[in-house]
């Protein structure tokens, strides 16, 4: 017993600051298990998380989190916007396999079909890759032999409706990102200044996504295109493209964008059912011009704030 004392009051004349300390969390040294930190930090593809949050979830230092999330944002392993932070498309990329392009053109399939018989025009599908458009689909019986676009062909997205919808939804820091080293030319048409370019995707926010061109891609057609979008903004893009003719463009508007919507209910159920399809109508109808194009689509404007 007077041992067993003896012991009790060794402990208890140890330092307190000996007694107290826990255990401290040694933080990872390499950059590679950082970044797995990171990545693990969000629950799944459609995460999004402020600074504070990664930094809480992975417990390194906000600084530290900070300066590794903007090295990975500028190698596209995680997305930066106004919301935060979410993953990139290579990290999207590692666990879809082909980053859901096969699933997002099999949702595409029927409605681009459905918009050729509409229109006979040629429907296409696209996703964004850095500063171009990749074609995923391309729907159009003969009238498709006439334009250069193939699925799987590459072509500068900002020369392109169907591209410009999808470079409208993000935001314009992002936009100076991708095209820091210049805009190229497709025609005399097309687009070659930043600046003009801002002032054009301004325009497409304000009809809600619906983008317009006329002979920037190929001289002598024209597309109007609008975006598929996801809860956390565009994934690819969709657009009708034909013969350049005087209102036609504006007269089958209103197909494209509920088509897109159409599309992106079904990839995104969380955004609503899907809608009945909008009929086209007779030719001998007044149409609006370019300037009230977004009159066209003023009825869905909640759907696309």
């Amino acid at each position: 017993m007077f041992e067993s004392g003896n012991a009790a009051s060794e402990f208890m004349s140890e330092p307190e600051s000996t007694r107290a300390a826990a255990p401290q969390r040694e933080l990872p040294a390499s950059m590679v298990e950082r970044m797995t930190l990171i990545l693990d930090a969000f629950d799944n593809a459609s995460s999004r998380l402020t600074l504070e949050e990664v930094a809480c979830r992975t417990g390194l230092p906000r600084s530290t989190v900070h300066r590794i999330l903007d090295q990975m944002v500028r190698l596209e392993w995680v997305d930066h916007a106004s919301f935060g932070y979410c993953l990139g498309r290579r990290a999207k990329s590692l666990g879809a396999g082909d980053n859901g392009h096969g699933r997002i053109r099999e949702a595409a399939a029927q409605v681009l079909h459905e918009l050729h018989l509409q229109t006979g025009m040629v429907a296409h599908l696209a996703v964004l890759d850095r500063g171009e458009i990749v074609y995923l689909d391309k729907v159009g019986g003969q009238l498709a032999a006439t334009l250069t676009s193939r699925v799987g062909g590459r072509v500068a997205a900002h020369a392109t409706a169907c591209g410009k919808a999808i470079l409208a939804g993000l935001q314009p820091e992002q936009v100076d990102a991708l095209y820091g080293a210049g805009l190229s030319r497709r025609t005399d048409r097309t687009i070659s200044d930043l600046a003009v370019l801002h002032r054009e995707l301004g325009r497409i926010r304000q009809r809600h996504g619906l983008a317009f061109e006329t002979g920037e891609a190929m001289a002598g057609m024209a597309c109007v295109g609008a975006p598929v979008r996801s809860p956390q903004g565009p994934v690819a893009g969709i657009s009708l493209c034909g013969p350049a003719r005087p209102g036609h463009l504006e007269r089958i508007a209103p197909l494209v964008a509920d088509a897109a919507r159409d599309i992106s209910r079904m990839l995104y159920p969380e955004l609503g059912a899907p809608r009945r399809g909008r009929r086209l109508a007779d030719d001998s109808a007044s149409f609006a011009v370019p300037d009230t194009a977004a009159q066209l689509v003023a009825d869905d404007a909640g759907a696309w704030a």
